[in-house]
């Protein structure tokens, strides 16, 4: 099969390098990259302004000219006060694959690797020298470092410096401090819980009520207890917890020495109505000889058997639920321990989940994070799977060595050890919701497995902790509270100074599973580890599986959380970078000791804030959650229960595009906020439209007022005309002459339009209009044929033609003549404009 060809802009591989050096040089060595193009002294304290620098983080190691081994990419590494920062050569874009907290970092080792020369190369070939950095969130970092320097043995005591601080204080979370993610008091948050479960969510937990101890509240059935306000009680329970109540104070007192580290049962959930609850504990003091009991432990578990609603004195079964394999239970009596008999306990029944410990968890995460280092698209040795061994890494095509090859998934037993946590979690739900029973869970400390199946059966029981608030709620309530080790699960420091940091590297033999592909390139080998290996190992990655147990009830269930597998991917990033103060330390106590709250960041704080921008849009929301139809709990039937590998974790270094195509809520929000915008495009245009189309209207309306006015001063001018024409008739056949005259008046700045409007003609132009009537001459009186219809009509004229009475004139003429012309006085005074252009 050929392999795909890198794109163009891709940084050239070593491979590159060195097959050119070769034909150049005759040498084929991976040292032959050209470095000189590769800036090593530009920069020196250049970044100490980088935008990407977080608020305190500070650089402590500069290294430049390195290599990326799993994508060939050359550029400059970082060391910080918090993290490695790879940024890519020229441009300084932050990598995201080659940069990673320290409190992430599980090992490193410094690598030599000898590569064997060709017969035809005279020269010897130096030795590659590479720093493998192996995370806790499925990665494997392989960085290559310029021969004949010293930078690789600086990053690596940088790395031992900063990696494993002496205590907790040493790390970045309080240089940082709470900076605007300010951490409220977790001891009120887990009040306010323990209310909603009472039924009194009206009542909001204080500061005040704490110190007065005012929060010892109450139902028909169960009670909030102070005893271990102090943590007297037991050191690693929170400062106040759920019991029932009927057991008094002195009871509990008693009861707690038959418990392993004082875990007493407690209630950890209780269902409304029902009465049916969730206790929590850790193994009893049996002994070896599995006989040694304790009446108030035994009248402490029966108290969880309340009576039935509606039955007449019957009460409900309890189920006492064992995660450990019965061999197991069996042989913690040994050391005291064991398990409960059912003949002991009122109304009870014993179940073995048969759930493997810490240390099978942790040899199972290792194996499956090499399966996917080795059958990646990219791996440490910077290789594709398909190009491996001169071929696939499934054996060349072979049919028996693909299959072994798959299998070897299978063999890291991960998704088994998930499967089992399901599988506990849906059967203690089912009880609790099909029969109203009640359930105590248990393993050896309580604390581990335990806290894996009580939290996920109260996700599936109750909707509140599929929301963002209740899924804080619960993480702080079960994991949190109830003292999950987490800074020796997670590997940090804790209070006392030290913390769980060697990891012993699985040495390869026959018949075991492959170790990681850099370490089966061509030529020797030899590593130098970062610590050596110790016997006791507490790190286990218990919280992780838990929360890959929940992304695959998110796959059963998409509509029913309110959260997305990316919101899980960015919290637990949060939680293995210690970027914030939430998880540190193994208990409430030591959190409480160490002033966590105050000094550090709230991680809650950080994702409610990245969420506030964005609303339901953020990549952190389901898009596809429905609260209204996944009201009630969720039982899901045993068939469904086959996990796969969460794509958007495990698969997010070794196969980036596979991951990201897995992923169905990131392609609908995309087509959510495309279709989004789109809507706002259209509104924006219909917008547009409704203002044309009303512009429109508006111009067609002032249209038709314009050609109204227009048709009124048409009829109006040919009224004018027709009166003009008619006293000018009458005017002429009277005897007189009529004469228009005009003088302009622009060059009168005294006049004015407004205060003398007749002045203005019908063409616009500023003109003076005057009309003057005279009599015609005698001479014409006499040849104008109107002249004489006059001269036939005087009353005084004889039939000769002479004047009655010629001293006085034409009496008759005269009267007439002065009142035509004050006729026309009168409209010579009158404006032709006012009259006949006014708008009606």
């Amino acid at each position: 099969m050929t392999p795909p060809r890198p794109p163009s802009g891709r940084v050239r591989s070593l491979r590159d390098y060195s097959s050119e050096s070769e034909k150049m040089d005759g040498t084929g060595s991976w040292d032959t990259l050209e470095w000189t193009k590769l800036d090593s002294t530009s920069g020196s304290g250049s970044f100490s302004n980088l935008s990407c620098l977080l608020e305190s983080e500070r650089v402590i190691v500069e290294g430049y000219g390195v290599v990326l081994i799993n994508t060939d990419e050359a550029g400059t590494l970082l060391v910080t006060n918090f993290r490695i920062l790879f940024l890519s050569e020229g441009t300084r874009k932050v990598i995201p694959l080659g940069t990673i907290p320290l409190a992430t970092i599980e090992k490193f080792n410094k690598m030599v690797l000898k590569v064997q020369s060709s017969p035809r190369q005279s020269d010897k070939i130096p030795p590659r020298r590479l720093l493998q950095v192996t995370g806790k969130d499925m990665r494997i970092i392989v960085y290559g470092f310029r021969p004949r320097t010293k930078q690789r043995r600086n990053v690596f005591d940088a790395l031992l410096k900063c990696t494993k601080p002496e205590r907790v204080w040493d790390l970045y979370t309080f240089a940082c401090g709470p900076s605007k993610f300010g951490n409220a008091n977790p001891k009120e948050r887990l009040l306010n819980e323990y209310f909603r479960l009472l039924g009194k969510s009206s009542i909001r937990a204080s500061m005040d009520m704490i110190e007065d101890g005012a929060f010892t509240l109450s139902n028909e059935l169960w009670r909030i207890s102070d005893l271990n306000s102090n943590y007297n009680l037991c050191q690693t329970y929170p400062f106040a917890f759920m019991i029932p109540k009927s057991i008094s104070d002195a009871e509990l007192l008693q009861a707690c020495s038959f418990r392993a580290r004082c875990r007493l049962p407690v209630i950890t959930w209780c269902q409304p109505g029902s009465g049916a609850v969730i206790a929590r504990s850790s193994q009893p003091l049996v002994g070896l000889m599995m006989n040694m009991r304790s009446n108030l432990d035994e009248k402490l578990v029966a108290a969880f058997c309340s009576q039935l609603p509606g039955a007449k004195g019957e009460r409900r079964k309890l189920y006492i639920a064992d995660a450990r394999p019965r061999k197991n239970a069996l042989a913690n009596g040994a050391m005291g321990g064991g398990s409960e008999s059912s003949s002991n306990y009122f109304q009870s029944e014993i179940v073995f989940f048969g759930i493997d410990n810490i240390h099978a968890m942790r040899e199972s995460f290792s194996r499956v994070r090499d399966y996917l280092d080795m059958h990646g698209t990219t791996s440490s040795d910077g290789r594709s799977s398909f190009l491996r061994h001169g071929g696939w890494t499934w054996g060349g095509g072979n049919l028996s060595s693909m299959s072994a090859s798959v299998s070897l998934l299978g063999d890291s037993g991960w998704l088994i050890h998930i499967q089992s946590v399901l599988a506990g979690a849906a059967w203690i739900a089912a009880r609790v919701a099909m029969e109203s029973a009640s359930v105590l869970v248990h393993c050896s400390d309580g604390w581990d497995r335990t806290t894996q199946l009580v939290s996920l059966a109260c996700l599936l029981l109750d909707p509140y902790y599929r929301t963002f608030a209740g899924f804080q709620a619960l993480v702080e309530k079960d994991w949190l509270a109830f003292g999950h080790p987490f800074s020796d699960r997670v590997g940090m420091p804790n209070i006392s100074g030290s913390g769980n940091f060697d990891f012993p590297r699985q040495s390869s033999s026959a018949g075991s599973f492959p170790s990681s592909p850099v370490r089966q390139s061509s030529g020797s080998a030899a590593s130098q580890s970062s610590s050596s290996s110790h016997g006791h190992n507490n790190y286990s990655p218990i919280f992780m599986q838990w929360i890959d147990s929940v992304s695959q009830l998110m796959r059963m269930y998409p509509c029913a959380f309110e959260f997305s597998p990316t919101f899980l991917v960015d919290f637990m990033d949060c939680l293995l970078s210690c970027r914030f103060g939430n998880f540190l330390c193994n208990s409430e106590k030591e959190r409480e000791q160490c002033g966590i709250a105050d000094a550090c960041g709230c991680l809650w704080a950080y994702l409610t804030d990245l969420r506030s921008f964005s609303a339901t849009s953020h990549v952190h929301c389901n898009p596809f959650y429905d609260p209204l139809k996944y009201d009630g709990p969720l039982l899901p039937p045993a068939a469904s229960l086959a996990p796969t590998l969460w794509p958007q974790f495990h698969l997010r270094w070794a196969c980036r595009e596979e991951a990201k195509a897995a992923d169905i809520g990131v392609q609908c929000r995309a087509m959510t906020v495309k279709y989004s915008e789109m809507q706002k495009e259209k509104e924006a245009a219909e917008r547009r439209v409704d203002e044309i189309s009303f512009a429109m209207e508006s111009l067609s309306a002032e249209l038709l007022r314009e050609r109204h006015l227009s048709w009124v001063a048409r009829e109006s001018a040919n009224r004018a005309t027709k009166e003009y024409a008619a006293l000018t008739r009458a005017v002429q056949s009277l005897g007189c002459k009529i004469n228009f005259t005009t003088s302009d008046v622009e060059d009168d700045p005294r006049s004015s339009l407004e205060n003398n409007p007749r002045r203005r003609n019908r063409h616009g132009n500023n003109s003076d209009v005057s009309v003057s009537i005279s009599l015609m001459p005698e001479e014409n009186t006499s040849g104008n044929p109107k002249g004489r219809v006059c001269e036939a009509l005087c009353p005084l004229r004889t039939r000769e033609g002479v004047c009655r009475w010629p001293e006085v004139g034409c009496a008759h003429v005269g009267s007439q003549f002065v009142g035509l012309k004050a006729n026309f006085d009168a409209f010579d005074r009158l404006a032709i404009y006012d009259s006949y252009f006014q708008p009606k």
